[in-house]
């Protein structure tokens, strides 16, 4: 799908209009086939989306086109990983859209490597080396406040609504959707979308658990974010078990009543459904503003259980200091690749909030290799919402509908020539059946087997003689080999590990031994 790019007047390069950046996006999506998105007034979905930004050398305007765009808020458990790579494990709209640029990525540098003309790249000062065109740099678009430590806000005056609690939806409906993923697969869907196939059946249900968190407490809600979607069966207390579907809300908690009424309401946070990751500090679960720690990283809540996927604020965090173009194309560029500017839709936002998740953590780490920096963007955002956030859905939302509830269905799509939309459920290609797991057909264009397969074919395009030093050694040979062969970004990684993220979960080893 051809995504028209925006000229601007001059001198608008340096002072991108958050309000334009949102809408172009949010045209982008809109544009985009109905398949994977939101049920109008019963599901919302989060979105997020990579602009290309680039200033003309002959004049004054500036070209802004969107290059890759995902949506998403689910998030696969750890033992639903697969060791041959073939299942997305995270699909929030953040990693979706930075994902979606690999493969646009990838798809540039094969065309300066082959000799064709790349609206990206250029030939570089080393050997084998790539960096950016002139006037070439990357925004980020999110629709929402990142999940995780940029999402624990404090309210504003007047925000909260008082919420009566009701009665658990797992106690009343008497469901429990834990279990392995082929049982959950072979249930019946709960008496909706029951024209979907077996693995969306599962969805359906599992979102359900999701969404509601298994809760005692319940409030209404105008600003859930993705993370609070995918939250594990709980355990815990009332108020430490808030829903998903809740834990962004403008929730306030209450004084100790007295008879009086003398008592003011305690001040109250919008919270994550992120865990903070083990052998670190812990959310406190105090009332009010005491509820989170701040400031740690925390894991994504995962489908009844913990996942190994880090919360969004973490990984925009890490691309600040190690740039977003992984550890593969690290080989082929001569620096990292930052972000310039990130803008976030119309949300409970502060700007000081977000400085401390994305940039006060690591703004400390030193001792980077060439090619590396920390790099914070500019912050904006706009005035604009995200037509199908939850907060619009509820707006919308119709009786007779159901329930509103997070979409299951994470769409990707990205300015490449081959395939450039990609919808997925359950870490799969959407509508799959159970037959088609563990083959091609099943896989989504984003999983680390598919993009390592892309960057293979990015490696026998490029001229042996062409070929960066670092990959020009006999004995790589799996997704382990070349993601620890580009030295340079290891060594940075090694640097803010040490520094700023010890308590980060490494991968295991085993689940990238992939061919």
């Amino acid at each position: 799908m051809p995504v028209s790019p925006q000229l601007n007047e001059p001198g608008r390069f340096n002072m991108v209009n958050a309000d334009e950046i949102a809408k172009l996006c949010y045209d982008c999506f809109s544009q985009l086939p109905r398949r994977g998105k939101p049920e109008p007034g019963r599901e919302w979905t989060l979105l997020a989306a990579v602009v290309q930004i680039t200033r003309c050398a002959d004049s004054d305007t500036v070209r802004k086109e969107v290059v890759s765009l995902g949506t998403g808020t689910k998030c696969i458990g750890q033992t639903h990983m697969s060791p041959s790579g073939d299942v997305l494990n995270d699909s929030h709209a953040e990693v979706i859209a930075r994902r979606g640029c690999i493969r646009y990525l990838i798809q540039e540098l094969r065309r300066a490597v082959s000799g064709g003309d790349s609206s990206v790249f250029c030939r570089a000062d080393q050997p084998g080396k790539w960096r950016l065109q002139p006037g070439v740099s990357f925004l980020f678009f999110t629709s929402h406040t990142p999940c995780g430590d940029a999402s624990i806000i404090p309210m504003i005056s007047g925000q909260s609504q008082p919420c009566p609690p009701v009665t658990s939806e797992k106690s009343r409906e008497g469901t429990d959707v834990g279990g392995d993923l082929k049982r959950k697969a072979e249930e019946p869907s709960e008496g909706q979308n029951t024209k979907l196939p077996r693995l969306e059946d599962q969805e359906t249900a599992e979102r359900r658990l999701q969404d509601r968190g298994d809760t005692k407490t319940r409030v209404p809600s105008d600003s859930s974010k993705s993370d609070d979607s995918s939250q594990s069966q709980s355990t815990e207390t009332p108020l430490e078990s808030v829903s998903q579907a809740s834990a962004h809300l403008e929730i306030k908690t209450r004084g100790p009543s007295d008879d009086a009424g003398l008592n003011p309401q305690v001040p109250d946070i919008h919270r994550t459904g992120a865990k903070c990751v083990p052998g670190g500090p812990a959310d406190p679960l105090h009332p009010g503003t005491g509820y989170h720690s701040t400031g740690v990283l925390r894991v994504k809540p995962g489908r009844g259980e913990r996942t190994l996927s880090l919360s969004c604020s973490d990984k925009l965090a890490q691309w600040v200091v190690l740039g977003f173009q992984g550890a593969l194309l690290s080989h082929y560029l001569q620096e990292a690749l930052y972000f310039s500017i990130m803008v976030v839709g119309k949300c409970p936002y502060s700007k000081e909030v977000m400085e401390r998740a994305l940039v006060t953590r690591c703004s400390h780490v030193s001792d980077l290799p060439a090619g590396f920096s920390v790099s914070p963007p500019a912050l904006l955002q706009s005035s604009l919402e995200f037509p199908f956030s939850q907060a619009q859905t509820e707006l919308r939302h119709q009786a007779g509908q159901g329930r509103i509830s997070p979409c299951g269905a994470a769409i990707s799509w990205c300015n490449v020539t081959e395939q450039p939309l990609d919808v997925t459920a359950n870490g799969y290609k959407h509508g799959v059946t159970k037959k088609a797991l563990g083959t091609a057909k099943a896989r989504s264009l984003l999983c680390k087997l598919e993009l390592f397969h892309s960057f293979l074919s990015l490696v026998s395009a490029t001229e042996p003689s062409a070929l960066p030093n670092s990959l020009r050694r006999t004995e790589l040979q799996t997704y382990w080999d070349y993601k620890h062969a580009a030295q340079s970004y290891q060594q940075a990684w090694q640097q803010l590990h040490s520094q700023a993220f010890p308590l980060w979960p490494r991968s295991d080893r085993n689940l990238l031994l992939f061919h």
